[in-house]
């Protein structure tokens, strides 16, 4: 509430969710000025980071060499990625095991030294464990994994960041998140689903109109009635696809 307050001072006008969001996480705390959507480049703290198996090697060989004996913020490793779905559960499972087992034994071993939580092979894909586990309303994550994003289904500022790109490492070893500041689309939903509509039509609807380049730089924020009639699982599909 106090960062939002000190926002609201600079900015002076009303905030948006995302937006009270995106100044309650600066890193240097209280705002003190204004930032421009789309322009100004910004220092983040976010609260939590998450990685998938085929992009948190690279990640986890490059924090080891940042000489910190544990991570800064709470992260977790999911291995999922590396799980090729042919036949059946259980067969894809041990076949991934055979095939990926050095790199199974690699990520558990690091994760166990630096205070890194690790989904094993088989517990379950990312999005879904990040939305059920670790999702809170108000919170700031990054990912290795565009799926990140799914977590904006209870709230949360939610971003994938790509696996080569060292801005999680920089977070887990203490460092600022640096970000040119959001631009902000707004959607308002009107009415409710009915009939054989799904929450997958309001946002296959947006990217019919906003195209594949259309969220580039932006949160996509939906706002009205129609919105407090979605489940969560609802809006994390809509923030997934989005």
């Amino acid at each position: 509430p106090e960062r939002i307050a000190a926002a609201r001072q600079v900015v002076q006008k009303p905030l948006t969710l995302a937006e009270k969001i995106l100044y309650a996480h600066l890193w240097q705390g209280n705002a003190t000025e204004a930032y421009e959507r789309g322009n100004s480049y910004v220092d983040f703290a976010p609260d939590r980071v998450a990685m998938q198996d085929a992009t948190a090697q690279m990640a986890l060989l490059q924090f080891m060499q940042a000489g910190k004996t544990k991570v800064a913020v709470p992260s977790t490793v999911h291995a999922d990625h590396l799980i090729q779905a042919k036949i059946g559960a259980d067969k894809d499972l041990q076949e991934a095991l055979n095939k990926n087992n050095e790199v199974f034994n690699f990520l558990s071993s690091i994760c166990n030294k630096y205070g890194i939580g690790f989904w094993k092979p088989g517990a379950g894909i990312i999005h879904q464990v990040v939305l059920e586990n670790y999702a809170f309303p108000g919170g700031m994550m990054i990912g290795t994994d565009s799926h990140t994003v799914n977590a904006g289904g209870l709230g949360m500022v939610a971003v994938g960041v790509g696996g080569a790109d060292a801005v999680d490492v920089d977070v887990m070893a203490g460092m600022a998140w640096e970000l040119k500041m959001p631009k902000l689309i707004g959607v308002k939903l009107t009415g409710k689903l009915n009939g054989w509509t799904s929450a997958k039509d309001v946002i296959l609807k947006l990217a019919g109109i906003l195209t594949v380049k259309g969220g580039t730089g932006a949160i996509v924020e939906y706002f009205g009635e129609g919105a407090v009639s979605l489940s969560a699982t609802g809006k994390g599909t809509i923030c997934n696809m989005g």
